[in-house]
């Protein structure tokens, strides 16, 4: 099985948001995050900085962050 710990980094720091998530969606209200056992969170206001398959991690930066805009 595949789960990920996902985490939103703001300003070089992270904190973790969901551990064990099993499914992601990104829609107009936000980015959706499920597991097995806990109601799903909705995280408005970012998007997908990175994902690291083999470590099982997404990295989640707030919109309008200059560091994670910069390439935009």
């Amino acid at each position: 099985m595949c789960q990920l710990n996902v985490v939103m980094e703001r300003e070089g720091c992270q904190e973790t948001l969901m551990e064990g998530v099993t499914g992601l969606e990104v829609t107009e209200l936000g980015i959706i995050l499920r597991t097995y056992f806990e109601e799903p969170m909705t995280v408005g206001q970012a998007s997908i900085k990175s994902i690291d398959f083999l470590g099982g991690a997404v990295v989640l930066a707030p919109d309008g962050d200059e560091e994670n805009n910069k390439d935009k």
